[in-house]
């Protein structure tokens, strides 16, 4: 069984509908999961929790994903963990002045730029989720069906919009929070969203905190069933990057590490101390 819910507003409207007994969907907080290829390494192996029966043994799918907003500062960004390597590589999608977007699960990576496309034509986040979903013509239906992607989209006011479908990896789901959502995939259950949304709302601090915080949340919900690899992430607002002309404030990742949301959070941590600024007049204390 299976069907459409978005979970879409700044942070309450819920659309759609969900018929599935095993599944639960909730307001956003973008959680997602993407398919890398995966990388021999002297990790423990990984649970059978995995997507590779679904796709031939070919591909994994699993990940976490939180997309959120910053009113204070008008930053936007988002974060990710998973256990392939360089989750980072396709996950994550941001520009200035338009919008954050996560595509992850049986992911088509294209949805990131083709949503980004539709933020800069001004459609709501709700609007694009079902568009981008609609159009995605199901090129590999036997072995890596439209039906299990998963993505979310937030805008550069903060509201947002996510799917998860019907055949994405167990546990899989969404919650959303005010200015963020989550979401994910293989994860040892809801609470994995759960906590996100609760640490992301209770963390205190530059964006890039609330993030990785976010991350820590999910991981200690249990996180991916397989373990961890990777996490990236992302925060953009137009001009306020270090140097001129640069709309990047943050763009991390950790590509192959036993431990990548606790690098990941040293890098962020390290960049705080300092919080190196753009020089353009707009983005100056």
């Amino acid at each position: 069984m299976g069907g459409w819910m978005l979970v879409v507003g700044r942070w309450s409207s819920v659309v759609g509908r969900w018929s599935s007994a095993t599944r639960r969907w909730s307001l956003v907080a973008a959680v997602i999961v993407l398919g890398l290829v995966p990388v021999a390494r002297a990790f423990p192996p990984s649970p059978k929790a995995s997507a590779a029966s679904d796709v031939g043994g070919l591909w994994e799918t699993g990940t976490f994903s939180i997309l959120g907003y910053d009113p204070d500062t008008g930053e936007v960004g988002g974060a990710v963990q998973s256990r392939v390597f360089s989750v980072g590589n396709g996950v994550l999608w941001a520009e200035a002045n338009v919008g954050v977007v996560a595509t992850q699960a049986i992911v088509d990576v294209g949805y990131g730029p083709k949503a980004l496309e539709l933020l800069r034509k001004n459609l709501a986040p709700a609007a694009i989720v079902r568009q981008v979903w609609d159009d995605d013509p199901d090129p590999l239906p036997e072995n890596w069906t439209k039906q299990g992607r998963q993505f979310a989209v937030m805008n550069a006011k903060g509201e947002y919009a996510a799917f998860t479908g019907p055949k994405a990896t167990e546990w899989a789901g969404h919650k959303s929070g005010k200015f963020c959502t989550a979401q994910g995939n293989i994860l040892a259950g809801p609470q994995v969203v759960a906590n996100m949304i609760d640490a992301f709302e209770n963390t205190k601090g530059h964006l890039s905190r609330r993030l990785v915080a976010a991350l820590e949340g999910g991981q200690a919900g249990g996180g991916d069933k397989r373990g961890q690899q990777s996490a990236a992430l992302v925060i953009v607002k137009k001009n306020c990057g270090v140097w001129l002309h640069n709309d990047t404030i943050l763009r991390l990742q950790v590509d192959d590490s036993p431990e990548p949301i606790a690098e990941l959070k040293r890098v962020v941590e390290k960049w705080n101390e300092r919080k190196p600024r753009s020089v353009s007049p707009e983005c100056r204390p």
